[in-house]
């Protein structure tokens, strides 16, 4: 079973390159972040056209979230984090697919730091963490899988300088994304390249692509259920290089039947 992540960065503005994406490596599941549309304009045919069921938590030019699966329409199980009633972002949906619980997760940036939208971020963040517990409580086989905004270790960026200063990398970002393993979830993808150097996200400017200038934001975490499973986790790097292509890379995990 593959289970991807993939921040489209404008689901309408992406759409040919998501389609192409869908076809070419045909995920079970796949988690989009950064849809950028309202629910009304979410593109549900053209999902459907290519195999796909969809659930998705849309906000309209901003945020939302979806899951697709192929073959089989998401059953949804929630939709936004409990604890700040008056948080209207769209950010998190939650669906079993195939036995398996999957959470499509777009956490706030943070920045500037310090200031109101970086205390909104550690605040989501123990939201995401009280809710990973109760998943957790379930002891289903389950994949909080998304954008996280947080760049977890040294390893995971291509100059530490560079960031030094940014939400992604303050201590308090760390540390608490780094709860949520302490917890007992896996970081699927540093699992597999624990040496670092893997990188999920190239910024539009400062020729960050062509100088493989990245950094590694979208983290899959797995529930020891699913952690058992876990056979690959991989970067598609190939297609952040295509035409008008988002500024993040999809990124999957094999899990065995």
């Amino acid at each position: 079973m593959r289970i991807a992540t993939f921040n489209i960065n404008g689901i309408k503005a992406r759409l040919p390159r998501l389609i192409e994406w869908l076809e070419e490596t045909q995920p079970d599941v796949a988690c989009l972040q950064e849809i950028k549309t309202s629910d009304e304009t979410f593109p549900v045919k053209d999902m459907e056209a290519a195999g796909y069921g969809a659930i998705w938590h849309g906000q309209k030019g901003f945020n939302g979230v979806a899951i697709l699966a192929r073959g089989e329409t998401p059953v949804e199980v929630r939709r936004g984090l409990d604890g700040e009633a008056e948080d209207e972002h769209s950010r998190y949906i939650e669906a079993d697919v195939r036995g398996v619980r999957v959470a499509s997760i777009y956490l706030p940036n943070g920045n500037p730091v310090p200031g109101p939208k970086f205390d909104y971020k550690l605040r989501w963040m123990q939201r995401l963490r009280a809710r990973a517990a109760e998943i957790w409580a379930e002891e289903v086989p389950a994949v909080l899988a998304g954008d996280y905004n947080v760049i977890p270790y040294d390893r995971d960026v291509f100059s530490v300088a560079a960031m030094a200063d940014d939400a992604l990398m303050q201590p308090e970002s760390r540390t608490a994304y780094r709860a949520l393993t302490g917890d007992g979830w896996t970081d699927a993808l540093a699992s597999r390249h624990p040496a670092g150097g893997v990188w999920t996200y190239w910024d539009y400017q400062a020729a960050a692509w062509p100088r493989n200038a990245g950094f590694r934001i979208d983290h899959l975490l797995l529930s020891p259920v699913a952690a058992d499973r876990l056979v690959e986790a991989q970067v598609d790097k190939e297609t952040r290089g295509r035409e008008k292509a988002s500024d993040h890379a999809p990124v999957w995990i094999e899990l065995v039947n």
